[in-house]
């Protein structure tokens, strides 16, 4: 007979946890997990928010200043002329690195890159004619993590391509292809 409670609490206490009090509204707050009394100090507890401000550091600032030389995780790059564009002592650099070969594979990655991330806004001949022109957007948002370094000197091959062809003339083009072109 003992065990026949037994098995009726449990079934009852089973359907209550599974169907649970079911419309009712409860007008007390839930029941504290962590007791105030028991656990002084665990149910308001200072969160510092991004950018925000915190009185724990002396600069009055909840975010911390990275430490000098912190690269971020897989975004070590120490070719500065491929990375960034720069010489060994800062200033800007000219022509292309050393690890860039410019030829036509590097032009059609380019032009490949080119049409996807720069021509919506930029137009297919690089002169600001996009699509995005009829709609007043006019903010560009970084490439970095769409485009790897090799990437953007593609583009940047491309787009001298594009220039050269704007300003060209017919004696730039070499002899065997006139023919072609149907120049003289």
């Amino acid at each position: 007979m003992r065990h026949v409670y037994l098995v009726t609490l449990f079934v009852v206490v089973l359907t209550v946890s599974i169907l649970g009090f079911r419309g009712t509204k409860f007008t007390s707050a839930p029941m504290d997990v962590f007791p105030e009394w028991a656990f002084p100090g665990m149910k308001h507890q200072p969160k510092p928010y991004s950018q925000g401000t915190s009185a724990f550091f002396a600069d009055g600032r909840a975010d911390r200043v990275p430490v000098a030389g912190t690269v971020q995780r897989g975004m070590l790059r120490e070719n500065d002329h491929m990375n960034h564009g720069k010489s060994a002592d800062g200033s800007f650099a000219r022509g292309f690195p050393s690890d860039v070969t410019v030829d036509f594979k590097l032009l059609e990655r380019g032009q490949d890159r080119y049409t996807i991330y720069c021509s919506p806004c930029h137009g297919n001949v690089g002169d600001g004619n996009g699509i995005t022109k009829k709609y007043g957007i006019n903010t560009m948002y970084p490439y970095a993590d769409k485009l790897v370094p090799a990437d953007r000197w593609a583009v940047v091959a491309y787009v001298r391509a594009l220039q050269r062809a704007q300003t060209g003339s017919t004696a730039d083009v070499p002899g065997a292809h006139k023919s072609e072109l149907g120049l003289k």
